[in-house]
């Protein structure tokens, strides 16, 4: 049944990446392409833009992306989970961001590579959520948790409940 499990996430995986390598061979190839037949656009601040995206997408391939034994093509390892939440969820999340911002600078101009900035204000604030969990995580562990300084009572949940 793990067998299964790993055989499923690997080809979710490869699936995931292709999809991935495709969209943004898509998106970056239509941009350079109107950009040197219609429209001239900053290629610095595309290129400038685009390397986190690119460091993602690298980052992705090589934790995601299966490998198989080359003589029996078995399975040797189905790759970290394309699909889970937290660090993984904000990679993806640098990439699609970076292709809309690519997009919206062919259609409208220069000004909406300054879109891209929602990047570093979103991680900021995502940041400050995660430090700011942090540190109430800290302060239940240290015992401070009650108003007296008490903290929770220890048991099971029935005990719990009868000392409240």
């Amino acid at each position: 049944m793990a067998q299964k499990a790993r055989k499923d996430r690997a080809k979710s995986n490869s699936a995931t990446l292709n999809n991935l390598h495709i969209g943004s061979l898509i998106v970056n190839l239509s941009f350079l392409a109107l950009h040197f037949l219609f429209r001239s656009r900053s290629l610095l601040l595309w290129c400038v833009i685009s390397i986190p995206s690119f460091v993602c997408q690298a980052f992705l391939e090589w934790s995601g992306r299966p490998s198989y034994d080359p003589t029996t093509h078995a399975l040797k390892k189905s790759g970290e989970d394309l699909a889970a939440q937290g660090l993984t969820e904000y990679m993806f999340d640098v990439i699609w961001v970076t292709w809309a911002v690519s997009i919206l600078v062919v259609l409208f101009g220069n000004w909406a590579w300054f879109l891209w900035c929602v990047v570093p204000v979103f991680g900021a604030y995502k940041s400050f959520g995660m430090l700011s969990a942090a540190k109430q995580m800290a302060t239940g562990m240290s015992g401070g948790g009650g108003v007296d300084g008490a903290g929770a009572p220890a048991g099971n949940r029935k005990q719990r409940r009868a000392a409240a």
